[in-house]
């Protein structure tokens, strides 16, 4: 299974973004092997709108499974439930962590998004 996380960085060791269509990066890795890929953001870190649904697009590109991240407003969300893609929010922390607990079945995906448009 893919999970994809907003990422700080470009490896497990990075932390959670806490803005997903915003995120430096999206790090996509497989629960299975632990083969992971990241993916800049770059083109919506100064949009001016519609970085969340850009990034969910995106997101679906990378055949994610499952998506990971600090927070993420309706539009992105719906994008991505849209494509059946669960959602992890409130996730903080070093993803490799993060990965573990989500793995244990401590984390669960949301039933909604947790900020308002246009969140900073």
């Amino acid at each position: 299974m893919i999970i994809v996380f907003s990422s700080t960085g470009k490896t497990p060791d990075d932390f959670v973004d806490q803005r997903f269509g915003r995120a430096a990066y999206f790090l996509a890795i497989d629960s299975v092997t632990g083969a992971f890929e990241a993916q800049e953001n770059r083109q919506n870190l100064q949009a001016a709108q519609g970085a969340g649904i850009q990034a969910a697009e995106a997101v679906c590109r990378l055949n994610a499974a499952m998506v990971v991240t600090g927070h993420c407003g309706p539009k992105a969300f719906r994008v991505l439930q849209a494509a059946e893609i669960p959602v992890i929010t409130q996730a903080e922390g070093c993803i490799g962590d993060v990965m573990k607990r989500i793995l244990s079945g401590e984390l669960k995906p949301s039933s909604a998004p947790d900020v308002e448009s246009h969140w900073l």
